[in-house]
């Protein structure tokens, strides 16, 4: 039995609840119809139609993009859902951040480069008035969900951002790294600071009336409970415990009216419920615990991935202690949706659903024995298709057994042969032109007429300019064509050369134009190089990709997701001593010379208007 987790995968549920956005990390995203049970479309190879550069363009792939957080919103509240009004914000590893309308399966927009070293949150009010996104720079950015127009950034830590979330109200937002801290969301002043985590924050959540934040750091067995209207600087006022991280935290309630009502998903796929009247009596609070019935199922035998819970959401409030939640459980492949009660104090166990689960043909015949033939699929994940990537071995037949001895001589023979046909991959990219011969002589050639030049050394283009214009005709063609036989023969990188040949080609082009027929055959060589190198970028792309997935699942099984979490932890100690030396408060002038932060000087704190 193997305990799927889903930290790394990403879901998103539409504001209506009849739409759940998966992507499992390969850049895909799938949109499951939550009544019919079935995929409505999926996205992959997601590109924007304003790029004209021809280097972006070949970037295509879906294992290329990397999607890092997601949030499913309406642009219009209030009304009935019509088509086009709903928008799937995506943050990407890139950097980028775009929307995508579900309805018409198109991409709405999209803003390059919002956060250099990846985006790793976004986050919208209730209504929807703006979107929030928090990046690896430390910034949060304000976009126009309709037109996707960033309206404004500003400075929220010296760190990562690793988590955001605003108030029901749309009127606070909370950033989150390792400490987290309160915005006003009018002017982006800062309220207040929490701090206590030892990492950066993964999930946060407001309660209904925004009085109290929850929040979780990667790695911790427990949430946090802030109070957002207490003190600008206090600790946690308590804390939920769980067996596993929690990957995902949701709330319902009020304070002194409805009461608290927390959900969360652990790391392993197992929802957690906890209600209370007050904070206090949250904190003694036991959870209910819904987990998927898998140990005493005859899945509990079972190799490859489990059903687990990945997704859920409160809906509503029944009565004390009792709230109405929607659940998505089951594969990934093959998830099931239903709706329940929960009712603190009570655990629930569900049925374990066998879809979209690989059996081994005697499992298949013993669950079929006694039974009518069914017409069943059976799906693959990635879990299972492991093993369908390996190459098929040859397997001779009994025909070439019988007659193996008596062709030993021509066995041994043709190995000979086979040995002597058998060359490298450098001698293959030889043989078509790519690669030139290892001429020595022209090497040093090549060496003799480049001496001096400092091809590494980057020069501004305006003195590149003027020193191929200070050549010789002759000269400038003869060095045009050792620089072209370097980039041919890998003797120096292309992004060094480059700017070299462009500039010789458009500055000395009527000679370069008039000496026949040499200029014909280094113009061959160089568009013969340039087309080689443009078609293998896009499958370099590709395998690009496949290896990053590929590390990414070998570091998890090898347990290097603990060790990061340590290194962080190293890293963040540090933070508090640092941060205080520069921290500015806004707030009250009698309050300021008391608190502390980690935002820098003033002119950190100040909105950069875009």
């Amino acid at each position: 039995m193997n305990l799927v987790n889903i930290r790394d995968v990403l879901t998103s549920f539409s504001p209506a609840l009849d739409y759940l956005a998966i992507s499992t990390g390969d850049g895909r995203i799938k949109i499951w119809d939550t009544v019919k049970g079935q995929v409505q479309t999926e996205f992959a190879d997601i590109a924007s139609t304003e790029e004209t550069n021809i280097y972006t363009k070949v970037a295509k792939g879906h294992l290329s993009v990397d999607y890092t957080c997601m949030k499913w919103l309406s642009l219009e509240r209030k009304k009935k859902r019509k088509l086009g009004t709903s928008v799937l914000v995506l943050g990407t590893g890139g950097g980028d951040v775009l929307a995508l309308d579900v309805a018409s399966g198109q991409l709405k927009w999209r803003i390059s480069d919002c956060h250099p070293g990846g985006v790793n949150a976004v986050s919208s009010s209730a209504r929807a008035s703006c979107i929030y996104s928090g990046g690896a720079d430390g910034m949060v950015c304000q976009i126009d969900p309709h037109s996707g127009n960033l309206i404004r950034k500003f400075k929220a830590s010296t760190k990562a951002v690793s988590s955001l979330c605003v108030s029901p109200d749309g009127k606070i937002l909370v950033t989150a790294s390792a400490q987290l801290k309160t915005f006003n969301c009018s002017d982006l002043k800062k309220i207040q600071k929490f701090t206590g985590h030892p990492g950066g924050v993964r999930c946060v959540a407001f309660t209904e009336d925004g009085k109290y934040v929850f929040s979780s750091a990667a790695g911790e067995r427990y949430i946090a409970v802030w109070k957002s209207d207490g003190a600008k600087k206090q600790s946690a006022s308590c804390v939920l415990a769980l067996e596993h991280p929690p990957v995902f935290v949701d709330s319902w309630g009020e304070t002194n009216e409805k009461g608290l009502y927390v959900l969360a998903i652990s790391e392993i796929g197992v929802c957690y419920f906890w209600y209370a009247s007050n904070v206090e009596e949250l904190c003694n609070a036991k959870p209910t615990k819904v987990a998927l019935a898998t140990e005493d199922s005859p899945l509990k035998h079972h190799k490859g991935s489990l059903p687990i819970i990945f997704a859920a959401k409160l809906q509503g409030i029944l009565k004390p202690g009792s709230a109405h939640a929607f659940i998505a459980s089951g594969l990934l492949v093959k998830p099931s949706f239903q709706k329940m009660v929960l009712q603190f104090g009570t655990d629930l166990v569900l049925n374990a659903s066998k879809d979209g689960i690989l059996l081994s043909i005697a499992q298949v015949s013993k669950s079929s024995k006694g039974q009518g033939v069914q017409n069943r699929v059976i799906t693959l994940d990635r879990a299972h298709a492991e093993d369908a990537l390996l190459p098929i071995a040859r397997v001779a037949d009994l025909h070439e057994k019988l007659h193996s001895s008596d062709k030993d001589t021509d066995m041994v023979d043709q190995s000979q042969a086979d040995h002597e046909e058998t060359f490298s991959m450098e001698d293959k990219l030889r043989s078509l032109g790519i690669l030139g011969g290892t001429d020595e002589q022209k090497n040093l050639t090549y060496a003799s007429i480049i001496d001096g030049t400092d091809l590494e050394a980057y020069l501004p283009p305006k003195k590149l300019k003027s020193a191929v214009l200070s050549m010789e005709p002759s000269f400038a063609f003869k060095t045009l064509e050792a620089l072209v036989a370097m980039w041919q023969t890998r003797a120096c990188g292309g992004r060094h050369l480059l700017p070299w040949i462009y500039s010789i080609m458009v500055n000395h082009s009527h000679y370069i134009m008039s000496q026949e027929p040499k200029n014909q055959q280094l113009l061959n060589t160089l568009l013969k190089i340039t087309k080689s190198r443009g078609t293998a970028l896009q499958q370099l792309l590709q395998i690009s990709g496949r290896l990053q997935l590929v590390t990414a699942q070998i570091n998890k099984a090898a347990g290097n997701q603990t060790q990061t979490t340590a290194h962080d932890h190293e890293i963040d100690e540090s933070e508090d001593e640092e941060e205080d030396v520069e921290e500015h408060f806004y707030g009250e002038n009698d309050n300021e010379s008391d608190l502390s932060s980690d935002d820098g000087k003033d002119k950190d704190d100040s909105l950069m208007e875009m």
